[in-house]
């Protein structure tokens, strides 16, 4: 029986294409992809997943055409509306990680707000990258860090980085066919899982994530260890 782990985190890639295909505008991706962010969080939580981490818009996005640029904003700021009662009753804690000095007064304040009406949930945390960079990331912590004139170690790095609130995923997720990182989780995936879906984000689906699941039971998780050293380890715990 395939063990859910811990912590899954998503690139939620093909919304454009899949709107493409059909001849719709890209928006109409992104709305489809919302449905789809929708099934999978319910699908972790049913699977015993603790923590869902899901690249919603980069620092990179910002260069895409105004037009759809303007539609992500206000499919975000809709959803916030939409969505968040139902994750509420859920269950589901939210945190949106990412720099918030760019983006409207009107989304920041349904983010504090979403952030601040499911804080006490704990069935599942769901943070959601807006305007989120890894590089963004390791620079703000350590900016932190210079501030406070802590010394930069890789523990206090580690405590100032964005999602310091929850451990580093086990397993990245990404969906579109392409294999590449894209500037997500850089400092937090350094020992993470990859599975690279051929699905475009609007039909990922709950059996597409028990395959990807499946698969991450397949993997040894060596830690730069030798197999060797691994089973020893677990026939001592055993015998502990």
């Amino acid at each position: 029986m395939s063990h859910a782990p811990h912590h899954i985190a998503i690139v939620m890639d093909g919304n454009g294409r899949w709107a493409s295909k059909r001849f719709l505008p890209r928006v109409a991706g992104h709305k489809q992809g919302v449905d789809s962010l929708r099934r999978c969080v319910k699908a972790c939580a049913q699977r015993g997943v603790g923590v869902l981490t899901v690249f919603a818009f980069s620092s990179e996005n910002w260069s895409r055409p105004a037009e759809e640029v303007s539609g992500l904003m206000e499919l975000f700021a809709l959803a916030l509306t939409r969505e968040v009662p139902q994750l509420k009753a859920d269950g589901v804690q939210l945190h949106f990680v990412g720099e918030r000095a760019n983006l409207s007064t009107k989304v920041v304040a349904g983010i504090e707000k979403a952030e601040l009406a499911t804080a006490s949930n704990s069935r599942l945390i769901l943070n959601v990258c807006f305007n989120y960079g890894g590089r963004w990331d390791i620079v703000q912590a350590a900016a932190k860090l210079a501030a406070q004139g802590t010394p930069v170690t890789e523990s206090n790095l580690s405590g100032e980085m964005a999602l310091a609130h929850v451990p580093d995923p086990d397993l990245v997720i990404r969906t579109g066919g392409e294999q590449r990182i894209s500037n997500f989780l850089l400092w937090q995936s350094a020992y993470s899982e990859f599975y690279f879906s051929g699905k475009l984000w609007p039909e990922f689906d709950e059996a597409e994530l028990d395959v990807a699941i499946a698969a991450f039971n397949h993997r040894e998780r060596r830690f730069g260890k030798t197999s060797d050293q691994l089973v020893a380890q677990a026939a001592t715990s055993t015998v502990a």
